[in-house]
């Protein structure tokens, strides 16, 4: 009986015998990474084209006689692979890599690839999630009303929604606000005290994730924001200590900590001096309504460029606390346009940072996502961002395509002080310096 024709039963259906043949040459694995288990729950891997969700205890897999083997190499039709199939695909990957320079040219190419992270509320409530340096929190939408103490200014007005969401009250506000004039000073009045509130948050002294996300990345690749909050920016300008070889930043719904200079085309720091001599003014902040504007202002105009641009070359992308809420459906109609038809993302990777629950996830993305070409996870240090730092694309291109198992235990640790961080990433970035401008294929260390 081939490994293949076991997928579909259940470990307690097997007979002693081929229970015994399959455990034989059998190994438990991390799921995401693939490292060898010494003890907890992974994947019992018998084949290449048979596996069991089990664990191990006391050095002996276990498996439970309701676990149901499955076939985990899937082909681009979404079907499952048999052997015959593999055994083709290795002859047909023998013939090709007898043109070594042509394959070598396509590793090179996938590799240096765009890695793009797409930021939402989530994300910045991850980076702090005990306050910011004075011990003030920040929240995602819901519930946002009630932490700005806003609900003396919205007593001004009757509010028909019962929802809670600061995106669903703005909405209908500002649909109110063209004709009833108490309306439109409320909505006025409300912007103002947003932008004062959101100017006001520090980072804290210590490592945050946004520090972690920023030193993950190099210039190839790109981090868009759809937050008003500065602690992105914060993260950005302190870690520039360590290397200026860090992501390209686009704020899709302006920023408070974000100055633009309409006459350079310069984008900066509020506040700062342009080479024209002018002070860069705020960058406009796109509030929650039915039909944004991303045309008429310039900066938000040149973000979405830059976004919509890397994302059609991108081979990785990380989605990370946004929930494309309906205030944003043209948003994601953009980035659809832009990243183009599922059908021709077969070699592409999603990455999810998400605290819902996947099936909920995987449903708000499901339109960008190619079958089975998505990871899921609750925490950033569970991602291959901080698992495999500064070489996303480099380990997921290993991984996929060369089949090399990567460590799990490596990679940025929650607990790492900047020092640490300085430590673990200097030999990587020494070897980005020495590489610029050869056409070299950085190393993978994480296997």
């Amino acid at each position: 009986m081939k490994y293949s024709e076991y997928a579909g039963l259940k470990w307690g259906e097997l007979n002693d015998n081929d229970k015994k043949l399959l455990l034989k040459n059998a190994i438990c694995r991390e799921t995401m990474t693939g490292s060898p288990l010494t003890k907890g729950e992974g994947m019992v891997e018998f084949a290449e084209t048979l596996a069991v969700l089990g664990a191990v205890y006391d050095g002996n897999i276990v498996i439970d006689d309701e676990a149901e083997l499955y076939n985990p190499c899937i082909g681009n039709d979404g079907k499952p692979l048999t052997e015959e199939d593999l055994e083709k695909m290795f002859e047909e990957y023998k013939d090709r890599t007898e043109n070594e320079a042509l394959m070598d040219e396509f590793e090179y190419y996938m590799k240096n690839r765009p890695h793009v992270v797409i930021l939402g509320a989530g994300a910045s409530c991850a980076a702090i999630p005990n306050g910011d340096k004075y011990g003030k929190k920040i929240s995602a939408m819901s519930g946002f009303i009630e932490k700005l103490g806003l609900t003396d200014i919205l007593s001004k007005i009757d509010i028909h929604t019962s929802s809670d969401n600061l995106e669903d009250i703005y909405m209908e506000i500002d649909e109110r606000s063209q004709v009833e004039e108490q309306c439109k000073k409320v909505k006025e009045e409300l912007e103002k005290i947003i932008w004062e509130y959101m100017s006001n948050y520090e980072l804290p002294d210590s490592p945050t994730i946004y520090d972690f996300l920023v030193l993950s990345l190099t210039e190839k690749d790109l981090i868009v924001t759809f937050n008003w909050d500065p602690l992105l920016v914060q993260a950005i300008c302190r870690v520039q200590r360590y290397t200026s070889n860090i992501p390209q930043v686009a704020f899709l719904h302006g920023n408070v900590a974000v100055g633009f200079c309409e006459d350079d085309n310069i984008m900066g720091n509020v506040g700062m001096l342009c080479r024209c001599g002018k002070t860069l003014k705020p960058m406009k902040l796109l509030f929650p309504v039915k039909k944004k504007d991303y045309s008429s202002d310039i900066a938000i105009r040149k973000s979405w460029k830059t976004f919509n641009s890397a994302l059609e070359k991108a081979y990785m992308i990380t989605i990370f606390g946004y929930s494309a809420p309906k205030s944003d459906i043209e948003a994601i109609a953009m980035m659809k346009k832009a990243w183009g038809a599922v059908s021709d993302r077969n070699l592409e990777e999603i990455e999810i940072i998400d605290i819902r629950k996947e099936d909920d996830v995987i449903d708000s993305w499901n339109q960008f996502i190619h079958t089975h070409h998505y990871s899921y996870h609750t925490s950033f240090f569970d991602s291959t961002l901080a698992r495999c730092p500064r070489r996303t694309c480099e380990a997921t291109f290993d991984r996929l395509m060369n089949c090399i198992w990567l460590d799990g235990s490596k990679g940025f640790k929650e607990s790492m002080s900047f020092g640490d961080i300085e430590n673990y990433i200097c030999n990587l970035i020494e070897e980005e310096k020495n590489a610029k401008g050869k056409n070299k294929v950085l190393s993978n260390p994480y296997h």
